[in-house]
Parts: C-alpha cells; sequence; structure tokens
C-alpha cells in the first residue's frame, strides 16, 4: 500500500469526510555560471507530501517530507479544523478523471541525464556566447525530472511523469561608454528540442549590438516588444485580469467587459494546456479535472477566465482545470491548497516577421527584454516598466543604434487596443518564478516613454 493510500485510509478511520493527498518526488540538476565558466553544479533530490481535508465543510492544509509522519500530519490537520470557517459553498472534490498521454511533455533521456552530458550543455551555451567584445558570461541551467500523484477519497487516481529544461545566459560588455548586456534563453519538456547554441548566439548579438547606446529622448514611440519582454507583460499585467477570484470581485480591469471587445481583432490570447513541449502542458490539473484549451480573448473579445474548484465553487461556477501546484524552478509541489493559474499562456501567431514589423516603423523602439513590471492600479490596468537591455532605436524602418534604459507607465486596456502588428513566429518563455507563454513578438502603438 503506497503512502498515500495510507493517508487515505486512515482519514477514514478518522471518519473525516473528504480527503485529498498528493505527492511530488523530484530531482533537480542545477548549473551556475559565473565569470564565463561553471561555477557550481548541484543535484537536489526530495519528496514531499501534502494533504488537504475537508469536513463539515471546512478546509485544512497540512503538508511534510516524512511519510511516517503523514498519520500525525492528518491528526494536527483535523485538530486546526475547529478553528476554522465553514465553507458553505463547496461541493466536493472530484470523482474521476481521464488522463491522456501528450507528446513533448517526459524525455527519458533527461530522467537519465548524466553529470557530464550537463556540464557538456552548460559549456556549449558559454562557448556560443565568447566574443572578445563580451567581458563577462553569467547564467543557469535547470534540469528537473518529477513524479506527481494525486489521490482522494472519492476515489480519484492520478499519476504523471514530467521532465522539463530551462537555460539563461546574459552576457556583458564593458567595451564602449557604459556596460551594456544580453540575454539568450531557451526551455522545453525534452532535450532533443533544447538549443544550446542559440541561447548564446541570442545573448552575445543582443549585447553587441547594445555597445555604446544613445539616449532615447521622453516622447510618443511604436514598440516592438520581443518575445521575452511580451512574455513579462503576459505573466505580470495580462494574466492576473483573467483570474476568475479577481475578475469576480471586480478587481481585474475587465470585470465589465466579458464578451466586448479588448483587444484588436487580430489579438487572441489563449490558455494552451497541450501544447508540445510547453512547460505547464499537462492533461489533467492537479486537482484532477481535466484540462481543454480556454481562449481567454478571442479576436480581440474577451472570452474567459480560468478557475480551480475552491474559486469557482464560491461563484456558482465550474472549474476550468486551472487548479494548479506551482513548483520551483518548474513543474509542481505537493502544496495542499491549490491556486488558480494559466497552464501555457498563448498568443496566436500573426503575419509579419519581426523584419517587416521594422521595416514598418518610422519612430520606434525594438525592446528584447523588461525590469522591474507591476500593476500600479490593477482596476484601471495602469502598470509600470523598464526596458534596460536589448533596445535598439528604429528610424524610417531601419535599426539606427542601440538605446538606453527607459521606463514606461502605461495602460493595459489601452495597449490591447494598440497592437498593429503580430509577429509570426513564437517562443516559449518563461522568467523565473513566473508563467509560462508561448509567444510572438508584438508591435504597439503610441507608447509613451520617459528617458532615465
Amino acid at each position: 500500500m503506497s503512502a498515500l493510500e495510507k493517508a487515505l485510509k486512515y482519514s477514514q478511520k478518522r471518519k473525516i469526510d473528504e480527503c485529498e493527498t498528493t505527492s511530488v518526488k523530484k530531482k533537480i540538476i542545477t548549473v551556475r555560471i559565473t565569470d564565463s565558466e561553471i561555477v557550481e553544479v548541484k543535484e537536489n533530490f526530495s519528496r514531499d507530501f501534502g494533504i488537504r481535508l475537508i469536513h463539515e465543510k471546512k478546509i485544512a492544509a497540512v503538508q511534510t517530507t516524512n511519510e511516517k509522519e503523514i498519520e500525525k500530519s492528518i491528526d494536527e490537520g483535523l485538530r486546526s479544523l475547529t478553528n476554522l470557517k465553514s465553507r458553505e459553498f463547496w461541493k466536493g472534490l472530484p470523482y474521476e478523471t481521464h488522463q491522456k498521454r501528450l507528446k513533448g511533455t517526459f524525455d527519458k533521456k533527461l530522467e537519465q541525464i548524466s553529470g557530464s552530458k550537463v556540464i557538456d550543455i552548460a559549456q556549449s551555451m558559454i562557448n556560443s556566447s565568447n566574443n572578445n567584445k563580451i567581458n563577462a558570461i553569467t547564467g543557469s541551467l535547470n534540469i528537473v525530472s518529477e513524479g506527481f500523484e494525486l489521490r482522494n477519497s472519492n476515489g480519484l487516481h492520478y499519476e504523471e511523469k514530467a521532465t522539463y529544461i530551462s537555460g539563461i545566459i546574459n552576457a556583458e560588455s564593458e567595451q564602449g561608454k557604459t556596460p551594456v548586456s544580453g540575454i539568450g534563453y531557451d526551455c522545453g519538456r525534452t532535450l532533443a528540442n533544447f538549443n544550446t547554441e542559440q541561447i548564446g548566439d541570442d545573448a552575445k548579438i543582443m549585447c553587441i549590438e547594445s555597445i555604446n547606446p544613445q539616449k532615447i529622448d521622453s516622447g510618443i514611440y511604436s514598440i516592438i516588444f520581443e518575445p521575452y519582454s511580451v512574455g513579462e507583460l503576459l505573466a505580470f499585467v495580462i494574466a492576473p485580469n483573467f483570474n476568475f477570484k479577481t475578475f469576480s470581485e471586480k478587481k481585474s480591469c475587465f470585470s465589465n467587459d466579458s464578451e466586448k471587445y479588448i483587444a484588436v481583432n487580430e489579438f487572441t490570447l489563449i490558455d494552451d494546456p497541450h501544447s508540445s513541449e510547453g512547460i505547464g502542458t499537462k492533461s489533467v490539473d492537479d486537482e484532477g479535472i481535466e484540462t481543454s484549451k480556454n481562449k481567454l480573448i478571442e479576436k480581440g473579445i474577451f472570452r474567459n477566465t480560468f478557475s480551480n474548484l475552491f474559486d469557482s465553487y464560491k461563484e456558482e461556477s465550474k472549474s476550468t482545470g486551472n487548479g494548479l501546484r506551482l513548483g520551483s524552478p518548474f513543474g509542481r509541489s505537493s502544496e495542499p491548497m491549490p491556486i488558480s493559474a494559466p497552464h501555457n499562456l498563448r498568443i496566436n501567431s500573426g503575419d509579419s516577421s519581426q523584419a517587416e514589423m521594422i521595416k514598418n516603423t518610422r519612430h520606434g523602439l525594438l525592446v528584447g527584454r523588461l525590469w522591474y513590471t507591476y500593476a500600479i492600479n490593477p482596476i484601471r490596468g495602469d502598470f509600470s516598466c523598464t526596458a534596460r537591455s536589448g533596445i535598439r532605436i528604429i528610424k524610417d524602418g531601419k535599426i539606427k543604434a542601440p538605446g538606453k534604459s527607459v521606463r514606461v507607465i502605461h495602460n493595459l486596456p489601452t495597449l490591447l487596443k494598440n497592437i498593429s502588428e503580430i509577429g509570426n513566429k513564437s517562443r516559449n518563455v518563461i522568467q523565473w518564478a513566473s508563467l509560462p507563454s508561448i509567444v510572438p513578438s508584438i508591435k504597439v502603438e503610441n507608447i509613451y516613454v520617459n528617458s532615465i
């Protein structure tokens, strides 16, 4: 009998109405790159257990790393129930689920990868970044393999193995008047589709093309956001407005815009849990609900939100299969109380190449990376971000020079209605402790920037 089965059996013995148990067995390999060399290779193994108890509509959560203490943890959770408020809206845990094997979510080569192979991958990232104009290279490589198991007292049982790989390089140069940097990245679920050389090349090119940046005057510009910066906007500015809890509490800037146009007709945003190689791809969410593609914005129209069981029950609605227990750096955790979060935010590709976007820009900026992106007034949709690296000044359809840092204080509803072009090539993007996305470059008109 497995640890989770024992936990369920013990919860029944204690006459608890419902019990949900999770287990995450995880191996994380982390390579740290500093001063253009590998300085650390660390391998970590863990197994954690999470338990959610529901009794008389009161919900308690406990977590442990010790399999032998699961029964003790259940007793502690049961005692805590006396001090909790009943959630009269709670309708129960699911009874069954149907798991599908999705392409590009597990790679035995990543699960069994050797230490020497990991070092070779990291070294390839460094080698492809090298250039006589690059003074320092920093970065990291993370490889995760995990086994996730979910059981509940209603008979639901779900197991899945998953792998993840992500690499990032930051190339720095002091060849010009001021230090500059460039970033390169890639992420996915299988080794065969992970491009180590592209990571280094992208970082090197962005860095070299940023040497001797010119001051950018404050004013109104067309901005072409490259995929990494689009992913930042999605994770920290756009996605929170489609959380069902935020939407229903009237805290989204789109709470009054359901089935209305909130973006240009060419813009479609989907939460896609079935995309091959997607960091968040899964056939079943972490509560046992089957996942499906969810159109949040369809051809400019607000269509839907994402939710878990708790938040949907509270508003007498239905879960969209977005109950997640997010793990670090990727994958799942044994967190007993799942949150609502998207799986893979995907913007449908458009018709323009990035070269065509630049050619069609009279007075603009190309932005490769954003920093310090956050909402200022979430209900209005106001946000702030800083472009600090990978900025190029565009004049009359050509890149004229690299640019210095600028700050953008803008409004999300305005931004979505001023998208003029969408790129035809998408990339997997994920920032540290952020949401995964699959996005192209996007060009937005009439953005005011402040010179720094």
